[in-house]
């Protein structure tokens, strides 16, 4: 796991997203959809992606003492909700960007109305799969609740980003937060508090985590925003530089290039310091934190 400095993903992590992959392969043939919808789905879900979100889940399950096999299905509803979101993200109402993880977006490839419908599925399924998963009742509802609000707290980010409607007392950087908490935070934070949830945290330890997830949330944002003034659209897979044509508040455009990477080593601090009372059992969520940082796509 040394190879987190250099950006390469973490040994653990990696085979937490093959086995979310395979969980979402089997779940998704599974629907009895439409051939045609459920090979939207799968095009835009599955083969590709880093699966942040259901390895932050899997992870602050197991840091609690939990069973891998619990978290799945949540898990793989957290990578459908991000699915879902890139989809209508993509969209030329919204982003209009053509290429997605090195390939032509969604829209692109099956068309504008398959595109929304496949991403209106993916958000109602993500849902079916917390409710399929044996949590218990009590869990269950938990989960549920996490799961919408993080969606609902993503989708006003998104409408910061694309729409405006700012309280008019904010500056620059507090709006700059206030949509990347929501529009890319939400949906990281939700994943840590399920897992945690999952794995039977209590008070104490879900707050732990949730600091976790709001540290690495916004790290992964600023990342992001670096990336897409750093690297080539052929490195990330996704089109670069359209940010800063579209007019969009960034952070490299509001703190900087030095000071966005001063921001991600100082949001890394208080990430590990999140994690301190968990001590080995934590190890993933470091590395999977000093690998989000670092990160070159």
């Amino acid at each position: 796991m040394s190879e987190t400095a250099t950006g390469s993903r973490p040994d653990l992590s990696a085979a937490i997203a093959a086995e979310v992959e395979r969980y979402l392969r089997r779940r998704i043939a599974a629907f009895g959809l439409p051939e045609n919808l459920l090979e939207a789905i799968g095009y835009a879900v599955l083969g590709s992606g880093k699966r942040l979100r259901p390895q932050l889940t899997v992870l602050c399950c197991e840091a609690n003492g939990g069973d891998r096999e619990i978290a799945l299905g949540p898990a793989a509803a957290l990578e459908l909700i991000h699915g879902f979101s890139l989809v209508h993200d993509d969209l030329p109402a919204m982003d209009d960007s053509t290429l997605r993880r090195g390939r032509p977006s969604l829209h692109v490839h099956a068309g504008e109305a398959m595109a929304i419908l496949a991403g209106d599925a993916m958000m109602s399924l993500a849902f079916e799969l917390v409710t399929d998963a044996d949590l218990g009742e009590a869990r269950t509802a938990a989960v549920v609740g996490e799961l919408a609000r993080a969606t609902t707290r993503m989708i006003a980010g998104q409408v910061y980003d694309t729409l405006g409607g700012f309280p008019p007392e904010l500056t620059q950087p507090q709006c700059l937060h206030l949509t990347h908490r929501n529009k890319t935070g939400a949906l990281l934070r939700g994943a840590c508090r399920i897992g945690a949830i999952c794995g039977g945290a209590d008070d104490e330890q879900l707050e732990a985590l949730t600091r976790y997830g709001e540290a690495v949330g916004l790290m992964f944002q600023i990342v992001d925003d670096l990336l897409d003034v750093t690297q080539s659209t052929e490195h990330t897979g996704k089109t670069t530089g359209k940010d800063l044509s579209a007019g969009k508040l960034t952070f490299p455009g509001v703190l900087g290039i030095e000071g966005s990477w001063a921001e991600v080593e100082r949001l890394q601090e208080r990430a590990h310091e999140a994690l301190a009372a968990f001590g080995p059992a934590a190890a993933g969520l470091r590395d999977l934190c000093n690998y989000m940082a670092v990160r070159t796509k």
